[in-house]
């Protein structure tokens, strides 16, 4: 095969707001390397098909007078009220892709919208989040009323459809195939057709040779292997492929021939390296024996290959994500709930980009750190970074970057800050990180004037014992110094949240819970979400339960997927019982309600009182740090201008010292520091080197060993002045 087509598709459904990068990835690796190559989000096709007038007429038609009368009460309101949604489903759709923006005034203020269930709780939201912007608020309506029609179809239509994913149940913990092999070859759906209707005209319009499938989620599974189905019906030559996070962490014991019969070859970790040595294969210059981590069927079984004695591709080799092809415009912007930090997951169109590859830590006892995804940590330069940052932007028109990073490390991310800022590089960006002490309240300013607005990371269990049985590296005590860092640099913080690690009492829980309820009432934190514990066959505590206290874990292992494990806890506590209280507390610290309440107001059944201290939190907070004098290896920047010079004299005449003002204009105000010339010279040439050549070091010892000996103080004595501390507090950073 010479110069195969090559077809990259992400299968429903991912996000709608922005596309999932796994793709985008790829395609641009493969045209570095001469393939033709092409991609699509079908997830998006197939949303756009459903939610217009043709698409609601034709679902609404399916609905028979008999199953009309069997559904809820919701349903067939919905139902009567057709007509209304089949007028303004397509307006909506315009409004939420920043299409129309003037429909927000009809949104807001007028009868536009047909209701359903999905509005009774706009009460309750208005109460705890006062007045939206006009804008947002009509977003929020509109995302309600497609909630409503969403609830129709899956009652009615298609009882696997959601908006971020599709047919999921599928794909979880499915150690055996029979379910999914019965779905493929149940009736289709209507969405299930305007699926292959989308995936029909990409085969007529590209005829592809090879199409490959990037399945992150369980909920891309089942669209992913339709599709793969389907081509197959239509034109068995084609070659499919499949790869993504939904291979990587369940298929890696896979053993189904019959998943074969729609897939040609499944390729685990990342994968550049495999579909290079795949369509090396397939163009006849390479053997079998020698792919690289691939599945394939071989004699009616699955063997998998990994004899291929090239390297990976590394971080620094993989290129820029290429996302022409994508429909950027026509992506939808939700606004589902008025959590802060999954708004940004469900509103904008975020390009997606990642620091460095795996984690820096891969220590954590919960998370699958024997995986390549993680396991295998690499860097690349920030002047790299911010070349495909700025290529990325020429190709999108858009600024905005979600580092899809495990935990982006402080350090590339300082390196990136200063890059971005010294080539004026003007992006927003938000990521995940670890809270750890690397982050200083100077680092954390750094990124804010480097575009970053938020931030999130796991503070998980919240209780010092359990921290350090995960091996999260991290204290309480430390995580409030960093959010409150970030905090204070105008960085939105969110704080992933987990109850039900094994050996966690119902003491603990408590106590987790009082320390959030600290860090919202302190407002270090402004985001939260509490996750139910899963262990995972990957993961240190997967591998070695014993060594947590879980005596046994499940499933047995099957012929397909295998990574999701139940467990039990003989040393814990009931933890389902805390879910909904924990829920309903953190969703009320969010809005600033309920802070005052004892812990025992969340929760219907009997809980311990809490035994942590009322002031932890603000105590950690208080505590004080290193003097800057303390820091004398630190480096100096300055992002500011110049400040302008004037020379006076302070003190009688007779015994006048002369003094120097130096007058800084700056964005927000302009100020002015008036100290004894010798030191304001001094300072000033400071301030001109540090702006004429910001990629040239300097260290706070430099200043020391160049501070004026006839100056009327030491240098540290400078360096606790109000001189010193004003322009340290606008702007003047030690990194």
């Amino acid at each position: 095969m010479k110069s195969p087509v090559i077809l990259l598709i992400t299968p429903p459904l991912t996000q709608l707001n922005t596309p999932y990068p796994a793709t985008a990835y790829l395609k641009g690796f493969l045209k570095s390397r001469g393939f033709n190559v092409h991609q699509a989000d079908l997830g998006l096709d197939m949303v756009l098909k459903m939610f217009c007038r043709k698409g609601l007429e034709r679902m609404f038609k399916s609905v028979s007078g008999k199953q009309l009368q069997q559904l809820s009460e919701n349903s067939q309101r919905i139902y009567k009220l057709r007509k209304h949604y089949f007028e303004t489903v397509e307006p909506v759709i315009r409004f939420l892709q920043n299409q129309d923006s003037t429909l927000a005034q009809q949104i807001c203020y007028s009868r536009f919208l047909p209701e359903a269930s999905r509005f009774d709780q706009i009460g309750d939201l208005e109460a705890g989040f006062g007045d939206l912007g006009i804008t947002d608020k009509a977003r929020h309506l509109a995302t309600l009323y497609l909630e409503d029609i969403a609830d129709f179809i899956v009652e009615a239509v298609c009882p696997h459809f959601g908006f971020s994913r599709y047919a999921e149940k599928l794909g979880l913990s499915a150690t055996s195939f029979d379910p999914i092999e019965k779905a493929l070859h149940a009736p289709l759906t209507i969405p299930d057709e305007m699926l292959l209707e989308s995936m029909d005209e990409l085969l007529t319009e590209l005829k592809p040779d090879v199409v490959g499938f990037s399945v992150p989620f369980p909920g891309n599974l089942f669209g992913a292997l339709l599709l793969a189905k389907h081509i197959k019906t239509i034109n068995p030559e084609i070659k499919t492929l499949m790869g993504g996070g939904y291979p990587n962490t369940e298929l890696r014991s896979l053993n189904e021939p019959r998943l074969f019969k729609y897939i040609d070859f499944v390729t685990l970790d990342d994968g550049e390296s495999p579909w290079l040595r795949i369509l090396e294969y397939l163009n006849g210059e390479r053997e079998t024996e020698n792919l690289q981590r691939t599945f394939l069927l071989q004699n009616g079984s699955v063997s998998y290959i990994n004899n291929a004695t090239d390297k990976d591709i590394s971080h620094t080799e993989v290129g820029t994500p290429d996302y022409s092809d994508l429909k950027l415009t026509e992506y939808i912007s939700f606004i589902e709930v008025m959590n802060p930090m999954h708004r940004l997951w469900s509103d904008g169109r975020w390009n997606k980009l990642t620091v460095a590859h795996g984690c820096y830590w891969k220590r954590c006892s919960f998370c699958d750190i024997t995986l390549d995804y993680i396991a295998r940590y690499e860097t690349a330069p920030a002047t790299l970074l911010v070349d495909r940052i700025e290529q990325i932007i020429a190709q999108t028109g858009q600024t905005g970057f979600h580092f899809v990073d495990e935990a982006a490390p402080p350090v590339a991310l300082r390196d990136l800050a200063i890059e971005l800022i010294n080539r004026g590089v003007k992006i927003s960006w938000w990521g995940n990180i670890r809270f750890e002490k690397t982050f200083t309240p100077d680092l954390c300013r750094l990124l804010a004037l480097s575009g970053c607005i938020a931030v999130s990371g796991g503070l998980e269990v919240a209780s010092d014992r359990l921290l350090a049985k995960m091996e999260k590296g991290v204290s309480i005590a430390q995580v409030a110094r960093v959010t409150e860092g970030f905090t204070q640099a105008g960085i939105m913080v969110h704080a992933y949240l987990m109850y039900g690690f094994p050996t966690q009492t119902a003491q603990e829980t408590i106590d987790s819970l009082e320390v959030v309820r600290q860090l919202f009432a302190n407002n270090v934190i402004q985001s939260g979400f509490w996750h139910r514990f899963s262990m995972t066959a990957h993961s240190p505590i997967g591998r070695h339960p014993e060594k947590f206290g879980v005596v046994k874990i499940g499933p047995e292992q099957g012929s397909f997927a295998y990574n999701d494990l139940w467990h039990d806890d003989p040393q814990g506590t009931d933890h389902e019982a805390f879910g909904k209280g924990l829920a309903k507390a953190i969703y009320n610290y969010m809005h600033g309600i309920g802070l005052d309440e004892p812990m025992q107001f969340w929760f219907d059944f009997k809980v311990p009182r809490t035994t942590v201290a009322k002031n932890l939190i603000y105590n950690a907070i208080a505590e004080p740090g290193k003097t800057d004098y303390e820091k004398r290896n630190l480096r100096l920047l300055w992002f500011g201008n110049i400040p302008e010079k004037t020379v006076g004299f302070e003190g009688k005449k007779v015994a006048s010292v002369p003094t120097c003002k130096l007058t800084f204009y700056e964005k927000a105000e302009d100020f002015e520091i008036e100290l004894p010339e010798v030191i304001g010279k001094w300072l000033l040439e400071v301030l001109k080197k540090l702006v004429a050549n910001p990629e040239e070091p300097m260290r706070l010892k430099d200043l020391e060993a160049g501070f004026p000996t006839e100056a009327p103080l030491s240098f540290e004595a400078f360096l606790d002045s109000v001189w010193w501390q004003e322009i340290r507090e606008k702007g003047l950073l030690l990194i």
